[in-house]
């Protein structure tokens, strides 16, 4: 047990103590004597981001309805409360009991960006459970993790006990009944666990294979080293949203979080195929919710929480396919007390005429577009299927409605970029200042500011450019200084990425089992916190590349041929490889591929489940 007294003394002196004591509105209190089941949601990063993610809501609230099960949380703690930890012997500890989180049954966590994984070693050792997970036995925590980063699992494979494969509403309860009856009959082991558990679909132990590799260092094979385990793991994907669980409330924090605000997810998936997002792939099939569902949702958060905007959450807001008239029935039931409807994730060809007509009269705060690109060849390359004309007709309509502050997100370092591609996002900010600057005096209205930022292309896996070099960090810094030397108008904002930081995310995003020893060394010399600019260790990082004797360009500077074995190649997202190997193709000949609801006559929207060139349907 946790000494109460002396976590309320070092509470005084770190920067935040309200990252650390719990107790939030709609935060759940219980009494351990009526619990069968204990666990605790682990977010590798701080609390103020950990608690903008939607999926720690709905599987906190999910599992709390639980009556013999509680959910708490746990955060990365900043240096100074890690500081305190260490100095005063305490462990760390569960927001909501303040026990230790070696106290509980399963510990989750949940992968949202390579640049976390230090983070979860440290987490680890400072609740002193062994980070790896040969050597954690029957009286430690379950260690589990699911998220998008789970797609490619293996360079946490010596840490992690279990990997969700897909979307973790239904496997959550499954994995949580399984372990709940196995203590109950008294046959909880841990190996007899991890068994059992490898048969419910979704569900990766990375224990239970090996892979064996070549001289020049590629896989020459994956092997199962336990009896009646499946070859491909196939991703779990929850088919109805309608009636799939999702909170009525969720934790209302007393300090300022990244997301301050109530989130109703519409729907899931993406149609639209670009071919650089995993997750467009990995989260097919589009399902939708039905309009009257997020509405009876979002008003249950807002009365529950008190928040005073609702967020509509997709990887693409605008191709919900009622999205005017659902925008249009919310505006109408909250304008008149001032709840503001923001709509994330809009692409420019998905704002109608009357979306804009009425968005206009809540808000002209700065609008976000992702061009991803400055040239129509590189966008066809990507398949982003929007042309410029669509760019500059759409802010000219917003320009015209009172809109003066834009944002524009572009990638460098693309498959096919040439120079003269990446200068297309200087002439491309250019031509929209102009766009804005040209028209009758007397329709300029607002300080226009024009930001223009730009990041480092990371290939994915499952993704068309898995298969594609990265550029270096050399070449990265070409692209950025030629756009910062050729961008020299003040009314625009030139922000870039450090290219360092996406080398090595570039490095864990395809990379195998091996990395987990660098892993390892890198947080034994100190990295932590590696998405932070300035706790970012670099230097380390390559120290721990050269004393593991493993080359990180092997895993980004180098192209992959279509049959050599992948690292993730055992897992099935449901996309097929010969769609993504054809798309790589096309992109190559600079070819687009239409929207998948074009396509798909059967897909998506209708039956719930997409079937087509691209999916391999479970239904």
């Amino acid at each position: 047990m946790t000494d109460t007294k002396k976590i309320e003394k070092i509470l005084i002196s770190v920067e935040k103590p309200a990252r650390y004591t719990g107790g939030e509105l709609n935060s759940y209190t219980k009494d351990k004597k009526d619990i069968n089941l204990r666990f605790l949601f682990a977010f590798p990063d701080v609390y103020e981001i950990g608690m903008s993610h939607l999926g720690m809501h709905i599987l906190y609230n999910m599992l709390n309805e639980e009556e013999d099960v509680w959910c708490e949380r746990v955060f990365a703690p900043w240096t100074d409360m890690e500081e305190e930890l260490r100095n005063k012997d305490l462990e760390l500890f569960a927001i909501e009991s303040w026990d230790s989180i070696k106290d509980f049954d399963i510990i989750g966590f949940t992968l949202q960006y390579e640049m976390s994984y230090t983070n979860i070693l440290n987490m680890l050792n400072l609740g002193k459970i062994p980070i790896k997970s040969k050597d954690r036995n029957d009286s430690d925590p379950l260690i589990i993790a699911g998220g998008p980063c789970s797609y490619n699992p293996e360079p946490l494979h010596e840490f992690i006990d279990l990997f969700v494969i897909g979307e973790g509403e239904e496997v959550t309860i499954e994995i949580s009944n399984l372990l709940k009856s196995m203590k109950k009959n008294g046959s909880y082991t841990k190996d007899k666990f991890l068994k059992e558990a490898s048969k419910i679909e979704g569900i990766y132990i990375p224990s239970f294979y090996d892979e064996k590799y070549k001289e020049n260092g590629l896989i020459s094979e994956r092997v199962a080293i336990e009896d009646d385990v499946k070859s491909i793991i196939k991703k779990r994907i929850i088919k109805d949203l309608n009636n799939s669980f999702y909170p009525h409330k969720t934790i209302v924090p007393y300090i300022e979080t990244v997301h301050d605000r109530v989130i109703v997810e519409i729907f899931r998936g993406c149609t639209r195929g670009c071919r650089f997002c995993q997750a467009g792939m990995i989260y097919r099939p589009v399902r939708e919710k039905d309009k009257e569902t997020i509405i009876k949702q979002g008003q249950a958060l807002l009365e529950n929480t008190g928040h005073e905007e609702i967020s509509l959450s997709s990887l693409s807001s605008g191709d919900y396919s009622d999205i005017d008239s659902l925008v249009i029935e919310l505006l109408d039931r909250y304008e008149k007390d001032n709840i503001n409807v923001a709509l994330p994730s809009l692409r420019m060809d998905s704002l109608s005429d009357e979306l804009i007509n009425r968005i206009q009269s809540v808000r002209k705060s700065s609008i976000t577009f992702a061009p991803e690109a400055g040239t129509q060849r590189m966008r066809d390359i990507i398949n982003k299927n929007i042309s410029e004309e669509e760019i500059t007709g759409k802010l000219k309509e917003l320009f015209d409605l009172g809109w003066s502050s834009v944002k524009l997100y572009f990638m460098i370092g693309l498959p096919g970029e040439e120079k003269d591609d990446v200068l297309g996002i200087k002439e491309l900010a250019y031509k929209i200042k102009d766009l804005f600057f040209k028209r009758p005096k007397e329709e300029i209205r607002g300080n226009f500011k024009l930001t223009t930022s730009v990041s480092c292309f990371v290939p994915k896996a499952f993704t068309p450019f898995q298969w594609e070099a990265q550029n270096d960090i050399e070449e990265f810094y070409d692209k950025i200084n030629l756009l910062k030397n050729n961008i020299k108008d003040k009314k625009i904002t030139y922000n870039y990425h450090e290219p360092e930081r996406s080398y090595l995310e570039g490095v864990f995003a395809r990379g195998d089992r091996k990395l987990s020893k660098v892993l390892e060394t890198a947080w034994k010399k100190g990295c932590k916190f590696d998405g932070w600019d300035d706790k970012f260790k670099f230097n380390e990082w390559l120290e721990a590349f050269s004393d593991t004797n493993i080359d990180p360009d092997f895993y980004t500077v180098r192209k992959r041929d279509f049959d050599e074995i992948l690292p993730w190649d055992f897992i099935d997202s449901g996309v097929k490889k010969e769609f993504l190997i054809k798309e790589k193709m096309k992109s190559k000949n600079e070819d687009v591929t239409s929207d998948c609801k074009i396509l798909c006559h059967n897909c998506g929207v209708n039956t719930g489940i997409m079937k087509g060139s691209c999916y391999e349907s479970n239904s």
